[in-house]
């Protein structure tokens, strides 16, 4: 399916692998031009390298609003202009028993998982508002409407992520950009490749049976009974930043496998 984006100019936050560097690869199968950034970008530079040529790597930390405006005015200054800016930078959070998490445990999810992304709208939107088409898409979480007790900072900052692209979404639609999130579940990426070792030591088990029991025990909504790849979000996300959803406009689109147990978003 041709997605209707070649010579779109794409930034990819949170590029160094897992579902960031599975959505930069399609996009630049589409002919789109690519900024890739993330805060490690050793590895993100090969990745990168294979790609094409059109595809620069900016280091970039979303919690400094100083990074953010340097990593998009960089990608205008490089392509001339921006359309799409997908946004996948997060952190799991501390996590146990909600009322015993300290306020910096919440501040470092909210700053981290939440501001990141306003920081993000902030200095990409109106470059998309001056050619009146963009496409704005944030990686929210299966925690925003279905909270997890032990996982509390991620919860409330990723349910605040969702509201605010909801939110966005009213008046930046008549500028013709359109934003939503995506909520994945228990998607095989480093970030739960770390759950499930830390899991695996604490039982005295395999990784492969760590992440077994998680899903007998954590996710019984997975009937597959695996993992998700990045691969499966990325293909939700270049459909929402493409011409195919181009009425598709403040969704939550989840890619969970069923682990949700609710109607609603």
């Amino acid at each position: 399916m041709d997605l209707g984006i070649k010579g779109r100019v794409a930034v990819i936050t949170g590029a160094n692998g897992g579902m960031g560097l599975a959505t930069a690869k399609i996009l630049a199968s589409e002919g789109v031009k690519l900024v890739l950034s993330d805060i490690e970008t050793e590895q993100l530079e090969r990745d990168a390298a294979a790609l094409g040529p059109d595809v620069a790597v900016v280091r970039a930390d979303v919690t400094s609003q100083r990074d953010v405006d340097a990593l998009i005015g960089g990608a205008v200054s490089r392509f001339g202009r921006l359309d799409i800016a997908v946004h996948t930078s997060g952190i799991t959070g501390a996590k146990g028993d909600p009322l015993e998490m300290t306020d910096e445990d919440f501040e470092e999810a909210y700053r981290t998982d939440f501001l990141s992304a306003v920081r993000v709208a902030r200095a990409s939107l109106p470059r998309m508002r001056v050619n009146k088409w963009g496409r704005f898409v944030c990686i929210a979480s299966e925690n925003a409407v279905q909270p997890y007790w032990e996982e509390a900072t991620y919860n409330v900052a990723k349910a605040a992520l969702v509201a605010f692209v909801k939110g966005v979404s009213y008046k930046a639609a008549a500028d013709g950009i359109l934003c939503n999130t995506v909520s994945p579940a228990f998607i095989a990426t480093p970030m739960t490749d770390e759950m499930m070792r830390k899991r695996a030591d604490e039982r005295g088990t395999s990784f492969e049976e760590a992440i077994e029991s998680f899903l007998e025990e954590e996710r019984p909504g997975i009937v597959q009974k695996r993992r998700g790849e990045a691969d499966e979000v990325a293909a939700m996300i270049a459909f929402l930043v493409s011409e195919r959803a181009s009425f598709v406009n403040g969704a939550n689109c989840r890619v969970d496998g069923g682990s949700v147990l609710a109607v609603q978003n």
